[in-house]
């Protein structure tokens, strides 16, 4: 069916739009944080796998990093495995990391490595645990009790923050016109697992490689004011006062915190995005209004 002259021009105004923006990040590396309800609901999935392929057919060097949360959850429980945390981080045992590695590793990074390359891309998945990718550290966490004179330091298992990124292996699938696709895993000193917060991983990735942009998806419309009013611009210097008025918290908090630390290690904007909106990233990337927040230097 052919198109009539309005919906012709908006559809050329459309692709005007996105040009300038697709010669200024040719050659440029976005890293995406990919998980919530981008991850789980179909449509989503496709939309992301799209804006993804489409991302590295004009030039840009994509690196994805993803969560897997409820897989997890919903693996422990089938097992029987109560899932317990402390401030939102998962409590890891031997036995859970194990149920970890295979969910992230293995599960949930092969479907997106195969989602990409189903929808025409060329995907490769990783762990850090790759090419010496993520050095990490036991993670431990304080807690503060009403019968405690001070603050309790907390043994949360195999749980881990990032010491370190090698990007070799990284930048050689880059190089060679690859997608990697990094589960957040890393890897301790003794050469035990470590499972990471993979905001936590994109972060220091977008800054390791110098990124141009960091994309959080999450499924909210962004950081949102006191009057759920979405934030579109944020400059480091505004977030605390909005943590401060209660504006910022919860679960947004730590994502904030890692989108402000990648901006001022070096990147160059990071973006906290609705993944609810079919091709949210592309949205963001390539039009004047985008779908979530922006923090910019």
């Amino acid at each position: 069916m052919p198109l009539t002259a309005s919906s012709a021009a908006q559809k050329a105004h459309i692709l005007n739009e996105a040009l300038p923006y697709i010669q200024r990040f040719a050659g440029k590396t976005v890293v995406i944080k990919y998980g919530g309800n981008a991850m789980v609901d179909p449509a989503l999935k496709d939309s992301f796998a799209r804006d993804i392929i489409l991302m590295k057919l004009v030039g840009i060097n994509v690196v994805v990093v993803h969560g897997g949360g409820p897989q997890i959850g919903e693996l422990l429980a089938r097992v029987g495995k109560e899932s317990r945390f402390v401030d939102g981080m998962r409590v890891t045992d031997r036995e859970t990391m194990d149920i970890v590695e295979m969910v992230l590793g293995g599960q949930v990074n092969k479907e997106i490595v195969s989602l990409i390359n189903r929808n025409g891309g060329s995907a490769v998945g990783l762990t850090g645990k790759d090419g010496d990718l993520i050095r990490a550290a036991k993670l431990r966490v304080s807690a503060n009790s009403p019968e405690a004179q001070a603050s309790e330091i907390i043994d949360i298992g195999h749980v881990g923050e990032v010491q370190s990124i090698n990007t070799d292996v990284v930048d050689m699938l880059v190089g060679g016109n690859f997608i990697p696709v990094i589960a957040p895993i890393g890897v301790g000193k003794d050469g035990a697992s470590l499972n990471i917060n993979a905001d936590l991983v994109a972060s220091k990735m977008a800054e390791v490689m110098s990124a141009e942009k960091l994309i959080l998806l999450t499924n909210t419309a962004g950081v949102l004011d006191r009057h759920e009013k979405v934030v579109s611009g944020l400059q480091p210097e505004d977030v605390d006062a909005l943590i401060k008025d209660g504006s910022i918290y919860g679960g947004m908090l730590p994502k904030v915190r890692c989108a402000i630390e990648a901006v001022r290690g070096g990147v160059q904007s990071a973006h906290i995005i609705d993944g609810r909106v079919q091709h949210a990233v592309l949205l963001e990337i390539f039009t004047d209004q985008g779908v979530g927040t922006l923090i910019h230097r």
